[in-house]
């Protein structure tokens, strides 16, 4: 399943590797636009079907790694999925507050979009079956 909505699309990836156990870690290459893109990270806290926490590293484009819990609550229909991602912005020691701001700020939003274009392909997975992107 993570082929076909996590970080790729099942067309798009080149690598898929996954040991979901806590400890074990997790590899994805995607090629986009004639390049590949490398995510890693490693599972840190598994739940079933409460929790999941894991780190989320993309080198060569930085050495840092931010930490995403994700959690889900049952509802009386289907379930609540909270999603927090722990991030770690690199900067130089003599950054001012306001560059630090800035490029969080930048971090995040980018940060975002990925995550919503994962999540909109994922719904459509459990909805249908498919994988839908929009945007």
């Amino acid at each position: 399943m993570m082929r076909k909505w996590f970080f790729t699309l099942e067309g798009t990836n080149k690598l898929i590797r996954n040991n979901p156990q806590i400890g074990g870690d997790w590899e994805i290459i995607g090629h986009r636009d004639g390049k590949d893109y490398r995510a890693i990270g490693e599972y840190l806290e598994i739940d079933p079907p409460k929790k999941l926490v894991f780190t989320f590293k993309m080198p060569p484009f930085s050495e840092s790694q931010d930490t995403i819990t994700v959690e889900l609550k049952e509802l009386h229909q289907g379930c609540e999925m909270t999603f927090t991602q722990n991030i770690i912005v690199p900067h130089e020691e003599n950054w001012i507050k306001a560059a630090i701001e800035k490029a969080l700020g930048e971090y995040h939003d980018g940060s975002e979009h990925g995550w919503n274009l994962m999540f909109m392909g994922l719904k459509g997975l459990v909805e249908t079956g498919k994988i839908s992107y929009k945007g």
